[in-house]
């Protein structure tokens, strides 16, 4: 069973974790070949769903979060469902595509397996992806959340995180494989996006619930020398695609 580390912080997670490029979807999308419905499986507040309702006639959404599913995005064509990615009730081999972002690594991976199995189409396709931490074009800033990320909030992430770090190489993914490729999120944030970002981390609620403290006043002082409130910085997050097919 997927654990639901996101609900306190839902509003903070829908307005600051960034959306996905474009090319991402793109790419996915020339491997599918009817768009009549997706399920997008830990959808968290729709950030993959919205895009693909571009694509579908009809989007199936689903997370375990209620906290999150009240800010998802909404579409008329997106139908949001709270359930567990390992047991829906959507019927047997109704969807074209299946897609779990940023949440694969809290699944259960065999049982999901056969859920996914069961109801996606012969020859669908499955896409993963993750990003990992980003980084900018200041060195020294660059150093300073590597730090907050490893050594002042790495003792508080779960074991399942290790699974992002490493872009998804060592998870299970039994299916038929198809050609990945990575990416790259690109954004122009401020101080006070960055900060928002790193409060919607799983391991920050962790500490702050652990030390009746906030981490990310450890390194306040150290970003405001080096960023200007009124200053946008480039962030670079790099996104790992795992893609593959359902075959019946």
């Amino acid at each position: 069973m997927a654990k639901d580390l996101f609900s306190e912080q839902s509003k903070i997670y829908a307005q600051f974790r960034p959306g996905y490029p474009r090319e991402l979807f793109d790419y996915i999308l020339q491997f599918v070949e009817n768009k009549k419905k997706a399920w997008d499986c830990a959808t968290g507040n729709g950030q993959a769903a919205k895009v693909l309702a571009g694509y579908f006639d009809k989007v199936d959404a689903s997370d375990i979060s209620e906290a999150q599913l009240r800010n998802a995005v909404q579409k008329p064509n997106i139908e949001y469902h709270l359930c567990p990615a390992e047991q829906t009730p959507f019927e047997d081999s109704s969807f074209d595509l299946i897609t779990v972002a940023q949440a694969y690594h809290w699944l259960n991976w065999k049982k999901f397996h056969d859920e996914a199995t069961r109801v996606g189409k012969n020859n669908s396709v499955i896409a993963i992806w993750t990003y990992n931490l980003f980084a900018t074009n200041d060195k020294d800033l660059d150093e300073i959340i590597r730090h907050f990320y490893k050594d002042i909030t790495g003792p508080y992430w779960d074991y399942e995180r290790r699974f992002v770090d490493d872009g998804y190489a060592t998870s299970d993914f039994e299916y038929e494989l198809l050609p990945s490729k990575n990416f790259e999120i690109k954004f122009y944030w401020n101080k006070a996006q960055v900060e928002g970002y790193f409060q919607s981390w799983s391991s920050v609620w962790k500490y702050i619930k652990a030390n009746n403290s906030n981490p990310i006043d450890l390194i306040k002082k150290d970003i405001d020398n080096l960023w200007n409130d009124e200053d946008y910085k480039e962030v670079y997050f790099p996104v790992f695609l795992r893609l593959g097919r359902i075959v019946k």
